[in-house]
C-alpha cells in the first residue's frame, strides 16, 4: 500500500533538511571548501545520488536557506493593502523583520545565525552562487511591479526591483556585521532601523513619481 501524497512530501522535506543540516554543522566546524559531498552523504547515512536528488550542487546544501525566502518581496507587493504603495508595503516588511530579529534582516545575534551568514559571505562559491539567488528576485519582483492598473513600465519595474534586492542586501550585510564585530542585536537595533529608514527614503525619493 502507497503512502498518502502528503506523507511523502513530508518526509521529502524532513530529509532534504537533515541533510543541509548535516551539510552546514560540517561546514561551519571544518570550512566549506575542505568538507567533500562524499563526507556530507556519509554523514547523513545516504548515498551521493540521493543527496543530489535533494540537492543539485553543494552549494545548494547550504544557499536552499535563502532560496526558501525566493519570491517574497514579490509576495509582499501583490499581498499589499489597497491604497499602499509597492515599496511602503516593501519599506513596513522589512522593519517588521527587523523588529522580530529575523535572520533575513542580518539582526539576529544567534550564534549558528551569525556563523551562518559568515560562512556564505566569507565563501567565494556561496557568494557567487548568492548572486543567482538575488537574481531570481529582482525577476520575480519585477513582474509583481509590473501588474495591475497604474503600474510602471517594464523597464522602470525592473530598475526598481534591482535597487530595492540590492538596498536590502546591503542592510542584511551591515546589521550582519555590526553583530559579527560584538554587537547585540537589541544594542545594533537603533542603527539598523535609522539606516532602513534612510535607505528606503532615498529609494522611494526617485520611485514615487514612477507608481511605485
Amino acid at each position: 500500500m502507497s503512502e498518502p501524497g502528503g506523507l511523502r512530501t513530508l518526509k521529502k522535506e524532513r530529509t532534504r533538511q537533515a541533510l543541509a543540516d548535516t551539510a552546514i554543522s560540517l561546514f561551519l566546524a571544518h570550512g566549506f571548501d575542505q568538507v567533500s559531498v562524499a563526507q556530507i552523504a556519509a554523514a547523513a547515512e545516504v548515498s551521493k545520488p540521493t543527496l543530489f536528488r535533494y540537492f543539485a550542487t553543494k552549494e545548494d546544501l547550504v544557499l536552499h536557506r535563502i532560496g526558501d525566502h525566493l519570491g517574497e518581496a514579490a509576495g509582499v507587493v501583490r499581498a499589499r493593502p489597497a491604497g499602499l504603495t509597492p515599496l511602503e508595503a516593501l519599506r513596513r516588511h522589512f522593519l517588521e523583520r527587523l523588529a522580530a530579529r529575523d535572520a533575513a534582516s542580518g539582526l539576529s545575534d544567534l550564534p549558528d545565525v551569525v556563523a551562518f551568514h559568515r560562512l556564505v559571505y566569507e565563501t567565494p562559491s556561496l557568494s557567487s552562487h548568492l548572486m543567482d539567488f538575488l537574481a531570481a528576485d529582482v525577476d520575480a519582483l519585477t513582474e509583481a511591479l509590473a501588474e495591475g492598473p497604474g503600474a510602471p513600465d517594464a523597464l522602470t519595474a525592473r530598475l526598481v526591483a534591482a535597487q530595492y534586492v540590492a538596498v536590502r542586501q546591503v542592510l542584511a550585510h551591515a546589521n550582519w556585521s555590526r553583530i559579527a564585530d560584538g554587537g547585540s542585536a537589541d544594542d545594533s537595533a537603533p542603527v539598523a532601523v535609522a539606516s532602513a529608514e534612510s535607505a528606503f527614503a532615498l529609494l522611494t525619493g526617485g520611485a514615487a513619481a514612477r507608481g511605485c
